[in-house]
């Protein structure tokens, strides 16, 4: 309208002469007309071509809120909304280039580039799908052998800067046994820590697999330079092959595992293949988890409990409750399934039972007048929590048990590393009166300043300072001194394992104060123990 009344008054100006007619008025009416209706036409065609353009930008907006980042920004956009097409294409760039970012912290190690344990085994186990039955392929577990120590007296970065070398040379040795012969390029990953893996899925002649082991184990023992120091390492290796170890990748890896850890045992340094003597253990490990967890199930652990006598008047002073398996092939002690145990996290479940058996034992005797310590060993993986503490605590309150006649017996390994945390848990047992033995001393690693401050009542002497001292007078020399230290710390010095009157009354003599051993009693059943303390002319002391 506004283009056509602008004609309208040009056409009037140029046309009348100074004079308005009304033939010059309808002719310059028309003229208006045709211009606005033109105007409107191409108003109208621009207005359609940037609604075409908004809803082409839609479908494309919609198209990569399913993920399409890769497609071309529609032309119309670009031709009608410029500014538009630009930003679209800005955006999805930075979102490719976000989710590739996600992508590969989600599935590759930061510190050395290698595909992480999630990428790996994916990616290898996608392999071995896609396997003929009888292809041969060779899996290899690779772990560090004293990377630890780098860890340790270096620091976590340098730690890194190692593992990074490391990977660095296992790409070598892949590319190089890869150029020499007929063999697919091998994926290498790190599963965590210093554990690394290489799988080569086609391996024609098996016998490059000791070879190609010999070779990661070679290029590993050289030294590293690492901040101006030469720095070895070495590894342990474990080697599994396809099909002959399993065709999965789990059955691979748990064969790679267990050859890894043989090889660990024969001294480190070293490769192992995967072999039927590892094979019946692995089995055995299978068998025993399985009956632990039935074991579990069923109630068959028991508490069976050992005397602690005064050394100087024979007197009971506390017993210690003695973990055993009801197995229906015979009773076991915990050495034969402690370990697998803690391994499998059964342990966490078993000791529930230990901390409720325990509890109700002491409120029990109490109730009967037998008013006498009572020791319970706690285990590498229980001293890890803190809340087991706690949980042992609330047992003891909820039983009515005494904690004064509760004592916890902590490796004198696993008293030195206890954080923080757990030794505010258990000083909260010893505010409720129970007290801390120090068990197998003489065989760890102690502080004797961290000791001094530990809350410690008493201190076992390992069986091994006890074993001789009937007939060494070095061991007598030395089991008298670790009684003077165990005295100037200001505990009580406790032998246990002892098997005769002869060491007995030698520990007696260089001021042993508590004496345990067959040669005292046997670990009893309840029954029998509660039988054995009433036996006439028997003393009990209170703990």
């Amino acid at each position: 309208m506004c283009a056509g009344a602008v004609a309208f008054i040009l056409a009037l100006a140029v046309t009348a002469h100074d004079q308005i007619s009304v033939e010059g008025a309808a002719r310059a009416l028309i003229g208006a007309i045709l211009v606005g209706v033109m105007c409107w036409a191409s108003a109208e065609r621009t207005v359609a071509s940037t609604a075409q353009a908004i809803d082409a930008a839609i479908e494309r907006l919609s198209r990569a809120a399913n993920g399409d980042l890769e497609s071309e920004i529609p032309e119309e956009v670009h031709d009608c909304v410029p500014p538009l097409a630009e930003a679209m294409s800005g955006l999805f760039s930075q979102l490719h280039a976000n989710l590739e970012s996600v992508q590969r912290l989600a599935m590759f190690d930061p510190v050395t580039g290698l595909p992480n344990r999630t990428n790996f085994r994916r990616t290898s186990e996608r392999m071995l799908a896609e396997m003929p039955p009888q292809q041969a392929s060779v899996l290899y577990f690779i772990d560090l052998d004293r990377f630890k120590a780098v860890n340790d007296t270096m620091g976590h970065a340098m730690g890194d800067v190692l593992l990074g070398m490391v990977a660095n040379r296992l790409r070598a040795v892949a590319d190089r046994f890869t150029a020499e012969g007929e063999l697919k390029t091998p994926l290498i990953g790190r599963l965590a820590g210093d554990e690394f893996t290489m799988f080569f899925p086609d391996m024609r002649n098996i016998r490059d697999a000791e070879r190609i082991g010999r070779g990661i184990l070679y290029a590993l023992s050289e030294p590293f330079d690492l901040a101006d120091q030469e720095v070895s390492i070495g590894a342990s290796i474990g080697i599994a092959l396809r099909p002959e170890h399993g065709t999965t990748l789990h059955d691979l890896m748990r064969a790679a595992d267990a050859a890894m850890y043989a090889a660990k045992a024969q001294g480190r340094g070293r490769t192992q293949h995967f072999n039927d003597e590892l094979a019946a253990e692995i089995a055995e490990r299978a068998q025993l988890e399985s009956d632990l967890r039935e074991a579990v199930d069923k109630g068959e652990f028991a508490l069976v409990f050992q005397p602690q006598l005064g050394a100087h008047n024979g007197e009971i002073v506390g017993a210690e409750a003695l973990l055993r398996w009801r197995h229906p092939d015979g009773l076991k002690l915990p050495g034969s399934f402690i370990q697998r145990a803690e391994e499998t996290g059964l342990i966490v479940e078993i000791g529930e039972w230990v901390v409720t058996s325990v509890a109700e034992t002491i409120a029990r005797w109490g109730r009967l007048g037998l008013e006498q310590r009572l020791a319970v060993n706690i285990s590498p993986r229980q001293l890890d929590h803190a809340a087991f503490f706690r949980r042992l605590r609330e047992a003891m309150l909820a039983a009515g048990a005494p904690a004064k006649l509760l004592e916890l017996e902590i490796t004198e390994t696993l008293a030195m590393h206890c954080s923080d945390e757990v030794l505010e848990a258990i000083a909260l047992l010893r505010t409720d009166g129970a007290s801390v033995a120090i068990d197998d001393f003489g065989t760890g690693y102690s502080n004797l300043t961290r000791l001094r401050n530990f809350p410690v009542n008493r201190v076992k002497l390992d069986r091994s300072l006890v074993e001789h001292v009937a007939d060494h007078a070095e061991a007598r020399s030395i089991a008298q001194a670790v009684i003077g230290l165990v005295h100037g710390l200001g505990c009580e010095a406790v032998a246990e394992g002892i098997e005769s009157e002869a060491q007995a009354a030698v520990l007696r003599v260089i001021g042993c104060d508590v004496l345990q051993g067959y040669a005292m009693a046997q670990p009893m059943a309840e029954d029998a123990f509660l039988a054995w303390v009433r036996e006439p002319g028997r003393q009990r002391a209170a703990g």
